[in-house]
């Protein structure tokens, strides 16, 4: 593992489309059966505050707290979101998931988005999460699978795209097939056996709509973003190569039989 961990998207305008089309209800609906108007909420790695902001008009008598690296330049963003919705009790602060600024025992919840692939220690992320959490609180995080990636037809370029992709993340010290070892993780933090339960779930893409949003979305960021700088750092792809698997999205895209879907297991932990 390298000894910096790089974020493999970067927050590129592309990566921050793909951020803000995330909602609670196609992002973290396995949640909601748990939650209480009056909780307290942390959110790890808020991005643009789209699922954050969410949390907050659920939890509209407590409070939501949204939390993205220092470094991240959506903080304006993720809080003019929240101000257009008319939701006052959410915050934004900067910080580190692996050092969460935060007493111990602060929230009733602590969740994470697709954050615990990216910090290069996931297990010591769950450890400072459970610290957060109220005794008795919730701990839950939804993580992809890189190898649960389904699609129709077998457009050339795809699978080899998804290798270059898995490749690209474990080379900046990320952790592409998160979803199956969320429950290893945890054990490994201290959660009990039998206080984690383990789920999954899927996006899908299939409508004309969906797939034109996702391959466009796809095909920017493989040319664009930092997974661009990544791979070509770490001698992954050059640009031609990019550019070849960046056209094999859009010629998936446009077929109107076209079907995708990605498969993100889900965890809820009790501190």
């Amino acid at each position: 593992m390298p000894a910096e961990v790089e974020y493999t998207h970067g927050h590129h305008e592309s990566v921050l489309g793909l951020h803000s089309w995330r909602t609670v209800q196609n992002s973290a609906a396995y949640l909601l059966p748990h939650l209480k108007p009056n909780m307290t909420l942390l959110d790890i790695g808020c991005g643009p505050g789209t699922i954050t902001t969410d949390f907050a008009t659920i939890l509209h008598e407590g409070h939501v707290t949204g939390l993205e690296m220092p470094s991240s330049n959506v903080f304006e963003r993720a809080r003019a979101h929240a101000a257009s919705r008319g939701v006052t009790n959410v915050s934004f602060v900067a910080g580190d998931a692996l050092a969460l600024p935060f007493p111990d025992g602060t929230f009733d919840v602590v969740h994470a988005h697709q954050v615990i692939q990216y910090v290069g220690d996931p297990v010591r992320m769950l450890k400072e999460m459970r610290r957060v959490a109220k005794p008795g609180g919730i701990v839950a995080a939804r993580e992809a699978d890189m190898d649960g990636l389904v699609w129709y037809p077998e457009v050339e370029g795809l699978k080899e795209w998804q290798e270059g992709y898995i490749a690209v993340a474990r080379a900046s010290g990320g952790q592409p097939r998160a979803g199956r070892r969320l429950h290893a993780w945890a054990k490994e933090a201290g959660f009990a056996d039998e206080d984690v339960a383990l789920s999954a779930s899927v996006w899908c893409f299939c409508t004309p709509e969906d797939r034109a949003y996702w391959s466009g979305l796809w095909a920017d960021l493989t040319v664009s973003s930092h997974f661009a700088v990544s791979a070509k750092k770490h001698g992954i792809c050059d640009e031609e190569r990019l550019k070849r698997l960046a056209a094999a999205w859009r010629k998936w895209g446009a077929r109107e039989d076209g079907w995708f879907t990605l498969m993100s297991g889900e965890m809820i932990a009790r501190a």
